[in-house]
């Protein structure tokens, strides 16, 4: 079999940890009197920490000086590490290890992209490290999704041209940003919001290893 990049994305695909993020900004929305809902949730997919606070601020018609925002960015990380430090291996999301092992069994490259800063950790807690070959995460690079800079490293670092890259994601962003380095992009979710996708599933569980065989094959 020809060698791929497999690039996954973390929050949402891998793991679930958009329940945490949303607890931990839903916390500081609630102390600046600011209603925030699962759907107001949906515009911070993909988003980084700096531009999730401005969404929120504009929700509440909010002004607020850099200092106050630098400690709420502060508090909501603080916030939101809480909530991983119980993390374990329960928390990878249903379907992910059949599909990570398939590629290992069959010498794929497979890599995180991810907006996270905490993906290192997140992967340890849930002992899945050792699939990975490559880690690409907020602390590596300084363009956030639909800039494809995440996915473009990852895929450098396995050695792999762009166009052998599959990327799963499960934000818009991440589609975009994987359609933009001309990847082939997988979304994880709803159709109808990760349309641009070349294709899509609800779950993992909706995967099975022939289509991962169709792909390697291409």
């Amino acid at each position: 079999m020809s060698k791929k990049a497999f690039i996954f994305d973390l929050d949402g695909v891998i793991v679930d940890t958009a329940k945490y993020h949303f607890l931990a900004w839903q916390k500081i929305a609630s102390e600046l009197g600011i209603e925030f809902t699962p759907e107001h949730n949906e515009q911070l997919k993909g988003v980084s920490r700096v531009r999730s606070l401005d969404i929120i601020l504009e929700l509440g018609k909010i002004e607020a000086t850099q200092e106050e925002k630098n400690q709420w960015l502060v508090q909501k990380n603080e916030d939101y590490l809480s909530y991983l430090v119980n993390m374990n291996f329960s928390e990878i999301l249903p379907g992910v290890i059949p599909i990570l092992q398939f590629l290992k069994e069959n010498q794929q490259g497979i890599a995180l992209g991810s907006a996270s800063k905490n993906a290192r950790p997140i992967l340890e807690k849930t002992g899945i490290i050792s699939y990975f070959d490559a880690i690409v995460d907020g602390n590596d690079v300084s363009n956030a999704k639909p800039d494809p800079e995440v996915f473009i490293q990852a895929a450098r670092l396995l050695n792999i041209s762009n166009e052998n890259s599959i990327v799963f994601e499960d934000s818009v962003a991440g589609i975009q940003a994987a359609n933009i380095a001309k990847m082939t992009s997988v979304g994880i979710g709803q159709a109808s919001v990760l349309h641009e996708a070349k294709y899509i599933f609800k779950d993992f569980t909706y995967m099975d290893t022939s289509f991962v065989e169709a792909l390697i094959k291409k």
